[in-house]
């Protein structure tokens, strides 16, 4: 993986594929296709398969306080590493080096599960040194972007070796990668030079947690969550996110997200509080885990009624509702789509009006015009 303008990160091919190369290649990359079979599971149109929905926070008030809601993802990996379910954690926390990108390490204690809490929005490939943690012959822990999961699963599902080495597998609601300029977009403007930079935190440090420069002078310039993201990060997300069919980590055991409370009129509410996770069971392995480490005391939960969640999640309502619409532009101006299996698209497009799919329609295909026009398409 390669650094590439504005700041994602991309594959680097440095030998070309043959036909079975090509084919193997299509079946596990995410980005070209997706299948999901629920089996016995509830299937949600929006959610997808699942066989239990929490709230839950984490126990231990460090990890909570320093989690990007309730701290349930790391209470989850505290008890899997303790009880001696895993030997590490494949997961992501912040690159020393630059301190608004990141990098992947391998968790092996409580200390550090806290050092890498909080969401890191910027690119990640957690995968990228796939080999060498099957070589190590341990057992791990992977905590992905929900396509880093599908990729897995599917390697897994083929290679034991990988099955062995990746017994569990967690992820978390996804609203897309931004990149490294949203980022610098931020340090920008809250007067933070990133040559001066010492540390980085998207947010943490409380629920939902402010984005937060830690100059290397001590002081600290900071600006809300509602504002880096929804201000700034949400506009730098790459195109392929904007056509994903799964931002809420279907292929994991257990996948968690902020479990928001909402306003009269059904808006999230960003006001800082206590954190509070949504805690998805979908396999018979998650259910087991996530029971375990209530039981063990790492986290407390608490009932959920699937019904709120699209009103808390508005975001990857509406990306899932549009998505028929944003294919249906893109193939119709001649650009390749994912192949999706199993994700209820039909269905979850005639949740929205036929204008508000129109309008998708025609913005994605606007889009498509827009490019080839400047020589970007």
């Amino acid at each position: 993986m390669a650094a590439s303008p504005p700041g994602f990160l991309r594959p680097k091919e440095i030998a070309p594929l043959n036909a079975v190369e090509e084919e193997k290649f299509a079946r596990f990359c995410p980005a070209l296709s997706q299948v999901v079979e629920a089996g016995e599971r509830t299937n949600h149109i929006l959610w997808g398969p699942y066989l239990e929905m929490h709230t839950g926070w984490s126990t231990d008030p460090e990890l909570r306080f320093a989690g990007a809601s309730g701290g349930a993802l790391s209470g989850l990996l505290v008890h899997l590493l303790e009880s001696g379910e895993v030997d590490a954690v494949v997961q992501i926390a912040a690159d020393p080096e630059n301190p608004i990108a990141n990098r992947t390490v391998v968790s092996q204690s409580r200390a550090d599960i806290l050092a890498a809490a909080g969401s890191r929005y910027a690119p990640s490939a957690p995968l990228a040194r796939l080999h060498e943690f099957v070589a190590s012959g341990r057992r791990h822990a992977f905590v992905g972007k929900p396509c880093d999961v599908v990729a897995l699963r599917v390697l897994a599902e083929e290679r034991p070796e990988i099955a062995a080495a990746f017994p569990v597998m967690l992820s978390f609601f996804c609203a897309g990668v931004p990149s490294e300029t949203g980022a610098r977009a931020i340090l920008t403007a809250i007067g933070a030079k990133p040559e001066k930079v010492a540390q980085f935190r998207y947010r943490g440090q409380g629920w939902p947690g402010r984005a937060t420069a830690t100059l290397q002078d001590g002081s600290e310039r900071s600006m809300s969550y509602h504002d880096s993201w929804g201000g700034i990060l949400s506009k730098h997300v790459q195109h392929r996110c904007k056509i994903c069919a799964d931002g809420a980590g279907k292929a994991a055991d257990i996948v968690c997200a902020d479990a928001w409370e909402s306003d009269a009129a059904g808006y999230p509410v960003f006001d800082e509080a206590e954190g509070v996770s949504l805690i998805v069971s979908r396999t018979a392995l998650g259910a087991r885990l996530l029971e375990a480490t209530v039981a063990a005391g790492r986290i407390r939960t608490a009932p959920f009624d699937v019904a709120q969640l699209a009103a808390i999640q508005p975001g990857q309502r509406e990306r899932r509702r549009a998505l028929l619409a944003r294919l249906a532009a893109l193939r119709l101006a001649g650009r390749p789509i994912p192949r999706y299996r199993g994700l209820q698209l039909w269905r979850a497009a005639r949740q929205n009006p036929v204008s508000r799919n129109l309008r998708n329609f025609l913005g994605m295909l606007r889009r498509v015009l827009r490019q080839r026009t400047s020589g970007r398409g």
